[in-house]
C-alpha cells in the first residue's frame, strides 16, 4: 500500500498505537505536531515604563482595554485549539510563539477554557525589543519533557544600537526522543528590505551557529527552527546564511531542509504584503528529521493553518488573515499571520 495513503488512514492520535490496516503493511504509527504562531501584539493593559507599550494602553492609540484584551485571548486560544485537530485530537504538542508582551499574557493565554485542559507549560525569557515583544514556547507535558532552555542575543556587527528579539532554544524529550526547538522573530523589513537585511542576516547567522553547536555534540540532533523570519524561503538570509534548502531528496552537505519552500512557490501565504501572499512563518529542519523510514520521529508534511474563520471575508482584503486591528481600527480578529505546523511520524 502507498505510504501516503496508509498515513491518511492510520493516524488517530499522538502517543496512541494505531491499529493495523492490512496484512501487507502491518505497521502502526505515532504522530506528533509542532507548530508556530505569530500572535500579533498580545499585550496586556498595564503600563510597563521600560517598554514602548503606549499604543496598547486604555489611553493609547488603540484604546486597548480589558474587553479587547479578553477578546484577543479568547481568539488566540480558540485558534490554537484548532491547529491540527483533524489529525490528532490533542492538537500541537509544541507551539512556538512570538509577539507577546510578557510571561503574564502567556499565563492568561494557556488558562483560557479553549486550551486549559491541555495543561500547556510555558518557556519564556524577556527580550530587549524596544516595543517589548518577546518569543516563547508552550508545550503539552503529556508529550514533551523539558530538560533545558536558553535565550540568545542577536548582534549586528558595527551597529551597537541594534536591538531585536532574542532567540529561544528549548531542549527536551519529544515522546522520549531528544529534540530541540529554536524559536525566533527576525528583525522586520521596516525601512525597506535592503536597509533592514543586515539584521536578518545576523539573526540567520546566530540561528545557524546555535544549531551547529548542538550538532557538534550530536551530528544527528533533531532541531526544528521555527519563527516569523520576516523573509521568505528563497531570501538570501535563509538560503545563503541559514543554508536551508527546499530540496528534501538532495540536500547538500551542511544544508537544512525547509519544507515551507514549496508552499511559498505554490502561492501559499502566512502573511500578506501589498496584495502578495508569502510564507514568512517557517519551520526548518535538520537532516535527522528528513524521512528515512520512520523508525524515529521524522518529517511527514508541513501545513499552513488557514481555516476560513481565520480569514477576512469580503472587501479589499478578502482572504487575508483576519487581524486584530486594520488601518488603526479594531476588527476583533485573530492575527495578521496564519499559524504553521509540521507533522512528525514514527512507527509505533
Amino acid at each position: 500500500m502507498n505510504k501516503h495513503i496508509l498515513f491518511a488512514l492510520v493516524i488517530l492520535a499522538f502517543g496512541l498505537q494505531i491499529n493495523r490496516v492490512s496484512a501487507q503493511e502491518q505497521q502502526a504509527y505515532k504522530v506528533g505536531l509542532v507548530g508556530f504562531y505569530n500572535l500579533e501584539n498580545l499585550f496586556d493593559t498595564i503600563d510597563d515604563p521600560n517598554k514602548n507599550d503606549e499604543e496598547f494602553l486604555p489611553q493609547g492609540g488603540n484604546q486597548w482595554n480589558t474587553e479587547k484584551y479578553l477578546n484577543k485571548l479568547h481568539n488566540m486560544a480558540y485558534a490554537i485549539s484548532t491547529i491540527g485537530t483533524d489529525i490528532t485530537p490533542d492538537g500541537v504538542a509544541v507551539l512556538g510563539l512570538c509577539e507577546m508582551e510578557n510571561r503574564h499574557v502567556l499565563e492568561d493565554l494557556v488558562a483560557q477554557p479553549e486550551i486549559k485542559n491541555r495543561n500547556y507549560q510555558i518557556v519564556h525569557y524577556d527580550s530587549p525589543d524596544r516595543r517589548g515583544v518577546d518569543v516563547g514556547l508552550i508545550y503539552n507535558p503529556k508529550y514533551f519533557k523539558l530538560t533545558n532552555s536558553k535565550s540568545y542575543r542577536t548582534v549586528v556587527p558595527n551597529d551597537p544600537e541594534f536591538i531585536t528579539r532574542d532567540q529561544l532554544v528549548v531542549s527536551g524529550l519529544f515522546d522520549g526522543e531528544p529534540m530541540h526547538f529554536i524559536v525566533m522573530h527576525w528583525p522586520s523589513r521596516a525601512g525597506g528590505e535592503k536597509r533592514s537585511m543586515p539584521g536578518r542576516i545576523a539573526a540567520a547567522t546566530l540561528c545557524r551557529n546555535i544549531a551547529d553547536s548542538i550538532m557538534r555534540e550530536n551530528q544527528n540532533a533533531k532541531i526544528i527552527m521555527m519563527g516569523d523570519y520576516n523573509d521568505y524561503p528563497d531570501s538570501k538570509s535563509v538560503t545563503n546564511y541559514l543554508r536551508a534548502s527546499g530540496d528534501m531528496k538532495d540536500l547538500r552537505d551542511g544544508e537544512f531542509y525547509n519544507p515551507m519552500y514549496d508552499l511559498h512557490k505554490k502561492g501559499y501565504g502566512t502573511n500578506y504584503y501589498r496584495d502578495a501572499p508569502g510564507v514568512l512563518d517557517q519551520m526548518i529542519l535538520t537532516p535527522a528529521l528528513v524521512p528515512t523510514g520512520y523508525d524515529t520521529y521524522q518529517f511527514k508534511n508541513a501545513k499552513v493553518h488557514n481555516k476560513e474563520f481565520l480569514k477576512q471575508h469580503g472587501g479589499k482584503y478578502n482572504g487575508y488573515p483576519f487581524r486584530t486591528f486594520g488601518s488603526g481600527v479594531w476588527m476583533g480578529g485573530y492575527s495578521d499571520h496564519f499559524p504553521v505546523y509540521v507533522i512528525l511520524l514514527k512507527k509505533a
